[in-house]
């Protein structure tokens, strides 16, 4: 009897080792660390500079576009008519321009130049008439009146002389220089008119800023739109990465460059990343401590890995699932 409970006894305390090795087993079994990060890929919002009604929309949905494809246009009946008006603008001082460095016209320049010979003429008429007033003078034939009457003459004449030649001499040269600089520079402010307007016009017709796929349309045809309003989106799908959101206590395992294999469940299948991007300040997510002795809050920084080679069929939005104790 005795022997039959020492036997119990060994099997019971047995069972307890047994137990008690096996609850600390489960103890300090570790959990792996999973972290879930998000698919992400470069977006570019196709906007105008210029607000007007959209005439016509080219793409929709879904679909693949190429750098320099036409997406959807702007009805700009103001700025055509804006256009005009500066083309009018900068014609007239063209015009200006080019009658300040040509000059006179011809039939004025044959104007001012029979005006100056008449002067001439009238010139040499009254330089003789007072040489003979002079002459009749000295012998005393005519009176001091008559000399100086020829000698007032003379110098109306010759003053006029001296005016047709300066108006022949200023039609011959044209305008100063001053005054060509002067349409020049209209000319240049005009076409600076012209050149806003057709900036503002190319405008009107936006184009995709690179290869990839569309992702929304916002506006249709026919709606009005603000200046910069992005009524298409396209994504970059040739640049893609993966934002995790990583806790401070597990930062010391990743630097830049750092390569670990992450799975993807939309694809079934590892892809391996590199580490591109790490936050320089923790983000707003937080974890608090459960403890309110030992135990402080956790914060979380901002991680950005790029696929090592394109991954086909990856696309924004698909996660990707990384066991973060298999990173060496």
């Amino acid at each position: 009897m005795k022997k039959k409970n020492i036997i119990a006894i060994a099997i019971a305390a047995l069972v307890i080792v047994v137990l008690v090795i096996f609850a600390d087993r489960i103890i300090e079994r570790k959990e792996p660390t999973y972290i879930q990060g998000t698919v992400e890929c470069k977006t570019y919002k196709a906007s105008s500079k210029i607000a007007g009604r959209i005439d016509s929309l080219l793409v929709e949905e879904g679909q693949h576009v190429v750098k320099g494809q036409l997406l959807y246009t702007i009805s700009t009946p103001e700025l055509n008519a804006k256009l005009i008006q500066a083309e009018a603008v900068r014609s007239a001082a063209e015009a200006m321009n080019k009658k300040a460095d040509k000059g006179a016209r011809k039939p004025q320049l044959e104007a001012a130049k029979s005006m100056w010979q008449k002067a001439d003429a009238g010139l040499t008429l009254a330089q003789k008439t007072y040489d003979r007033a002079k002459a009749l003078y000295d012998k005393g034939v005519v009176p001091r009146q008559k000399l100086d009457e020829a000698q007032a003459n003379l110098d109306a004449m010759r003053a006029t002389a001296e005016a047709a030649r300066a108006q022949y001499d200023l039609a011959v040269d044209g305008a100063t220089s001053e005054e060509k600089d002067a349409t020049a520079a209209q000319v240049r402010q005009a076409q600076g008119a012209v050149d806003e307007v057709e900036s503002y016009l190319s405008d009107a017709m936006v184009v995709s800023p690179v290869t990839g796929e569309i992702s929304t349309v916002i506006s249709e045809a026919g709606e009005l739109v603000g200046t910069g309003y992005p009524v298409v989106t396209v994504l970059d799908m040739s640049d893609i990465w993966v934002v995790f959101n990583v806790k401070e206590t597990l930062m010391p395992r990743i630097t830049m460059g750092k390569r670990f294999s992450g799975f993807v469940p939309a694809l079934d299948r590892d892809v391996e990343f590199v580490v591109t991007f790490i936050s320089v300040e923790a983000d707003f997510a937080t974890w608090n401590a459960t403890r309110t002795q030992g135990g402080f809050d956790v914060r979380t920084f901002a991680v950005k890995a790029k696929p090592v080679t394109a991954v086909e069929y990856m696309r924004p939005g698909m996660s990707v699932i990384v066991d973060w104790d298999s990173i060496e």
